[in-house]
Order: C-alpha cells, then structure tokens, then sequence
C-alpha cells in the first residue's frame, strides 16, 4: 500500500495520488478532464515492499511474486478514455511458445 497511482500533466508524477485500495463511493471526486495512472500491485504473499539497489525495482520483502502494471487514463463524463496500450506486450505473449494462450 506504499505505491499510489497519479496524476499527469506537465511532469510525470503530479497530485492527485491516487491510492490502489479503499471503499467503493469514498476518496477522491474525479473530474472531468483529469489524467491520471491507475498502477496496481498485486502480490502473491505479503503487502511489504522495497526498492531495490537501482532505485526504481519494486521488490516484495517476503521474495513472493508480485505483478505491477499501469494503465493511463483520461475521465470523461460518462466513461474513461484509457490512452494506454498493451498490444506490443499481448503480441509477443501470443507469439512465446512456452506461454499458456488458452485466454485468447
């Protein structure tokens, strides 16, 4: 719960952060016209984190597999418009053999 996703705009990491957790109707109001990263980690044992020599690897304490991923997106008034895109990673993934592509 230490990582939060953000806004965008003139630099990478802006406010509003924007936590990965919380109650359904509470936390941030989004407006209209808001950019922000929604980036979650899931791990597979405990939530405890750290960063690794580089700085910038998230390691999970317990040595645990953990995914992280994120995706941009823009509000609109009646749904999101995601900017993001994964077709590059979905293409090399259909492409590994030693994949389970049974979810395509």
């Amino acid at each position: 719960r230490e990582l939060v996703g953000h806004g965008l705009g003139k630099h990478l990491h802006e406010d509003p952060q924007v936590p990965n957790y919380g109650k359904r109707g509470t936390g941030l109001k989004m407006r209209e016209g808001l950019v922000i990263a929604i980036e979650p980690m899931i791990n597979m044992g405990r939530k405890d984190i750290y960063y690794a020599d580089d700085g910038w690897t998230v390691k999970t304490k317990d040595g645990l597999p953990a995914a992280h991923y994120e995706h941009t997106l823009c509000v609109q008034k009646n749904k999101p418009d995601i900017l993001s895109s994964f077709s590059q990673i979905e293409a090399n993934e259909k492409a590994n053999p030693n994949l389970d592509a049974s979810y395509y």
